[in-house]
């Protein structure tokens, strides 16, 4: 028997001239694996039997320059030379330059003025650029500076943060801002976990100088997510400044102070305040106001009221109210409240012998109950009648009742009465 053979398959024709060499075997990288420029150049040089050109070499050697428009991080941590991009000219800035002033058009001012002397200050935020931010504190600066400083963001707390914290560890000086204090929290893992710490885990190796700016409390008819105070979380917060102006000219002076220091600074702007308060800025506001320095704002003999922010117009209307009941009242404005001035607190109850602390955030565990305690271990000697509180209530911030929620001059003065009568 014969043995049955597969048939041969018929070849294809092949093109004339056309010979054939073994296929040359390339190595395919590794799934994700990245080749670099450098090591293709190289590659391709041994490929071909000859060592790389000078040319080549130089281009192994050098470092690739940034994409235009990004600002470089330097090679050791905050140094004073880091530069931003400055624009090629600037616009006629959008804020009185003389008389009266709002605390908005003090701000715009303070930033204007602050960028223009020191490039590394760069300005982070939602609809802070080309709209000038809800309330326009940020309003011209984006055609004064460009977009590589003014930047609208994301609408990411935690993103602003974040980039805000990396920016001042590569030499910047960046200054967040949250559109209403509400907002922040979202961010508050990047500000408690990372921008309070990042002096003392690094050993002072890196500073993180950012500025978060947020418009806060009550007075607008904002209700529960526009209206909150949340100064006692970051007073609590070691490592972090919180810097509460109530007037343009302590705005402005505070902003200045913020950018002249080197720690994080919480900075609350009490929104009720932008434009209902007027003053001309003193001859010489180039100089800032030093943190941990109070103000006396009414001299008095019989009571000491304690206050900040908006609640400072709200004790010098009770103090008003109270002398012409024929009681003197004492007004402190504390100003910041890290540092706090504690010997300006205590020397004036000493004097008076009766503290009343207002501010408008919920009364339980506010930074009114730290004051209290700070008297009671500082002068309790001196006190003639129980420390009282003037506060908003431990409830959510309401929208219809928020004239009864917030302090007003009448409940500030019920409080006096009661402390001189005691």
């Amino acid at each position: 028997m014969h043995e049955r053979r597969r048939p041969r398959r018929p070849k294809s024709p092949r093109a004339p001239g056309r010979t054939t060499k073994p296929a040359a075997r390339v190595e395919k990288p590794a799934q994700n694996e990245q080749i670099s420029p450098k090591k293709a150049i190289s590659e391709r040089s041994l490929q071909k039997g000859r060592p790389p050109s000078q040319k080549t070499k130089d281009a192994l050697t050098s470092t690739p320059a940034a994409p235009p428009g990004i600002l470089q991080g330097p090679a050791t941590p905050n140094p004073v030379t880091t530069t931003a991009p400055a624009p090629a000219e600037l616009v006629a800035p959008k804020f009185p330059t003389s008389g009266p002033v709002t605390m908005v058009q003090s701000l715009v001012r303070t930033l204007h003025e602050s960028m223009s002397a020191d490039p590394r200050i760069v300005v982070l935020g939602e609809d802070i650029a080309k709209n000038g931010g809800v309330f326009r504190v940020t309003e011209g600066l984006f055609d004064a500076f460009g977009e590589t400083r003014v930047i609208d963001t994301p609408l990411n707390e935690s993103g602003i943060i974040g980039v805000a914290i990396g920016m001042a560890m590569n030499g910047l000086r960046p200054i967040a801002e949250i559109q209403f204090a509400d907002f922040v929290y979202p961010g508050f893992d990047q500000i408690v976990s990372e921008l309070s710490k990042m002096r003392y885990r690094s050993g002072g190796e890196f500073t993180c100088p950012v500025i978060v700016r947020m418009p806060y409390g009550g007075g607008i008819r904002g209700g529960g997510y526009h209206s909150q105070s949340p100064e006692a979380y970051f007073v609590h917060t070691a490592g972090l400044h919180v810097y509460v102006p109530s007037t343009p000219t302590d705005a402005r002076g505070l902003l200045r102070a913020a950018l002249a220091g080197d720690d994080p600074v919480m900075f609350l702007e009490p929104k009720r305040n932008y434009r209902t308060i007027k003053e001309e800025l003193p001859e010489n506001d180039g100089a800032y106001l030093p943190p941990g320095v109070a103000r006396t704002v009414v001299e008095g003999t019989q009571c000491t009221v304690i206050a900040w922010g908006a609640m400072v117009q709200i004790a010098s209307e009770a103090a008003a109210l109270a002398n012409d009941k024929g009681m003197s009242v004492e007004v402190i404005d504390l100003r910041t409240l890290v540092p706090m001035d504690v010997d300006s607190i205590l020397a004036s109850v000493r004097k008076t012998g009766r503290a009343v602390i207002v501010h408008e955030a919920p009364r339980t565990c506010g930074v009114g109950a730290e004051i209290a305690a700070l008297i009671a271990d500082g002068a309790i000697e001196s006190l003639e009648a129980p420390i009282l509180r003037v506060t908003g209530f431990d409830t959510p911030f309401p929208y219809a009742l928020e004239h009864v929620y917030l302090p007003n001059a009448d409940r500030v003065l019920a409080a006096v009465d009661k402390a001189i009568h005691f």
